[in-house]
């Protein structure tokens, strides 16, 4: 029997992409469903001249495509999951982690090779102020200037020459066939990724066991591990786009000395600071990762070990920047 999956997403040509995609990766498994895409206008997108910190945070682009699944008006709804907070609705929860694309941010001009290049005072448009944070910090001679909007009205306000630079999510630029406009990728030494940046998500009801299964085919086990121990950051620090809050997980093979068990080991590091990249406080710490742990052991593993991250960032004062910032 056929089943109509209905995809609320955000109508940016990003998010429309990532829906697209989404529907893709299920036709090539279930080639007999019939998938819907609604596209909906959130708060987010309509106000696009203020710091989203002043608007409360990145959640306004979610909320909507929640409540179209929870008024049963959508199935699913497809997140880029950087955008997405640690607790989902009752009733809702992530399904579904996918493989993750490019984690790392690209710097963007049309004059300049990289920001080593820039001279000083040149005009840097970001309105992450985990960007902010970090490149103030190694490059205190540039200024770094509010820039909201999707991707291609903020490469259009470069064009007009409203900045010298943007910095963009390379994997949003790769997604949209834009990678030509990326002159460097910034390495994570210099600015460590957001929490679960390039990697899709699927929220759906907790109750639809069959949409779970029909789900679990576009799951990635690597990545849901990396992104568990990421996420577990946020959760502990109670982060949102008003904290200057990074992390990057990754799991790199462990030498196995021909034994028939491969063993990988689970590398988290992660960061606080304050704006101005005055103050930036970070941690890092690893744990191993055996092959024939259960899903729930390795997801067990991953927030064991973003929690110890976590309390080593808070034991260095990390709640102290973050309660300043949290002050009206």
């Amino acid at each position: 029997m056929s089943k109509t999956i209905r995809i609320a997403t955000r109508n940016s040509p990003l998010a429309l992409w990532q829906a697209n995609f989404v529907k893709a990766q299920l036709l090539k498994h279930h080639p007999s469903l019939s998938i819907d895409i609604i596209g909906m206008t959130t708060r987010g997108d309509q106000i696009i001249d203020t710091p989203l910190t002043k608007l409360g945070g990145k959640g306004l682009f979610v909320k909507e495509l929640e409540k179209a699944i929870l008024e049963n008006n959508a199935d699913i709804a497809v997140h880029s999951m950087k955008d997405v907070g640690t607790q989902c609705p009752p009733g809702l929860f992530i399904s579904t982690i996918m493989a993750r694309h490019n984690p790392f941010d690209a710097f963007v001009s049309n004059d300049y090779a990289s920001l080593d290049a820039m001279p000083p005072n040149s005009i840097v448009g970001s309105c992450s102020l985990r960007r902010i944070c970090q490149l103030q910090k190694h490059y205190p001679q540039l200024q770094f200037t509010p820039l909201r909007g999707n991707v291609n009205t903020r490469l259009q306000k470069l064009d007009d020459q409203q900045y010298d630079a943007i910095i963009l999510a390379a994997a949003g630029l790769e997604r949209l066939q834009l990678t030509q406009r990326i002159r460097v990728e910034i390495p994570p030494e210099i600015c460590l990724p957001a929490i679960a940046q390039g990697t899709i998500g699927i929220e759906c009801r907790q109750s639809d066991q069959r949409l779970h299964e029909m789900l679990a085919v576009l799951s990635d086990t690597d990545n849901t591990i990396c992104a568990t121990a990421e996420r577990t950051i946020n959760a502990r620090l109670q982060g949102s786009c008003q904290t200057p809050i990074a992390a990057y997980a990754t799991l790199q093979n462990s030498p196995t000395n021909h034994s028939q068990q491969a063993t990988r080991t689970l590398h988290l590091k992660a960061l606080v600071g304050t704006p101005d990249g005055r103050l930036i406080l970070s941690a890092a710490q690893s744990t191993t990762i055996d092959a024939d742990m259960t899903i729930d052991a390795l997801l067990e593993k991953a927030t064991t070990l973003g929690n110890a991250v976590a309390a080593s960032l808070v034991e260095q004062g990390a709640a102290e920047i973050l309660a300043t910032l949290s002050t009206p």
